[in-house]
């Protein structure tokens, strides 16, 4: 049997060795908590999706929470373009320097071998148009007709410059739950509203703004007006395309622009957007019915 003093002094360190034992667990008890911590996260904010909320919905929010914050830094573009344009059997293609500017501001300059053939300016409602050719200046209200007749695209200038600048369109809403999420290829389509009341739809591909498409409602399902978007690239910190490709079922056109140096955000003057009468030029004031005369000679 071992001395008495050698069996107390194993039991004293027997007592310790369980009192560190739980002084670490104690320790690791009162740690624990912060650092697995889960909080669930609220359907309105950013997060995992939680158990039973549609991840595909889920996923088009965050999309559309990022075209929302790209919208609100996006302010002009100016940029050489190509433009094809099709209609029936009619197809024109030519080069046009492309300015504009939110909410309404559109400048463009249509070149021929011989230099500007059409020079044109929106400014809110207010459109002014050059022929140098002729020597002939126009006013008029900036209009769907007018801005179909000389730019190709059937839309008043606000929505005319969203599509050239990549946007969705002011009535869709950037901030709603999609009604529905599909599949189109590669490319994710949000759907809102339906049959009875039109339905306007986004698609995106790689997380960029891919495809605009409104229709018609009571029934019939007519496209409105389909427009896609291409060929991103980052520019300045904003994820920009280069090519736009819009078709119009309704006026039975198609128009692509190929954006060829674009520069986005640049300071563009209000003067931009201002045409004054060169010397001893034709002054004419357009009236709607004179564009939509020229419309449906086009």
């Amino acid at each position: 049997m071992p001395p008495a003093r050698f069996t107390e002094r194993a039991r004293r360190r027997k007592t310790v060795s369980l009192a560190a034992v739980a002084s670490m667990l104690l320790l690791a008890t009162l740690e624990t908590p912060a650092c697995i911590l889960v909080r669930t996260p609220s359907i309105g904010q950013p997060g995992t999706p939680i158990a039973g909320f549609d991840a595909s919905k889920y996923q088009v929010r965050k999309l559309i929470a990022a075209l929302a914050e790209r919208d609100k830094r996006l302010d002009s573009m100016q940029t050489p373009a190509v433009m094809e344009y099709t209609a029936g059997d009619r197809h024109v293609k030519a080069k046009e320097e492309i300015v504009v500017k939110r909410p309404g501001n559109l400048r463009v300059e249509a070149m021929s071998p011989f230099g500007v053939a059409l020079l044109l300016a929106a400014q809110g409602s207010e459109l002014a148009i050059f022929e140098p050719g002729q020597n002939r200046f126009m006013r008029g209200q900036a209009t769907a007709d007018t801005l179909y007749k000389y730019v190709r695209i059937p839309m008043a200038p606000t929505d005319a410059v969203g599509l050239l600048m990549g946007l969705a369109p002011p009535e869709f809403a950037l901030n709603g739950i999609a009604d529905s999420v599909s599949n189109d290829g590669a490319m994710t389509v949000a759907s809102y509203g339906n049959a009875a009341s039109g339905t306007r739809e986004l698609g995106f591909s790689g997380g960029n703004l891919a495809m605009v498409r409104e229709t018609a409602g009571n029934g019939n399902g007519r496209v409105n007006y389909e427009v896609r978007y291409s060929d991103y690239h980052d520019i300045g910190g904003v994820m920009f395309p280069y090519v736009v490709d819009a078709t119009f079922p309704a006026a039975g056109s198609h128009v692509t622009f190929r954006y060829l140096r674009p520069i986005v955000n640049g300071d563009i003057p209000d003067s931009t957007f201002v045409l004054t009468p060169a010397p001893g030029a034709t002054l004419m004031n357009l009236s709607l019915d004179d564009a939509r005369a020229f419309s449906n000679e086009s």
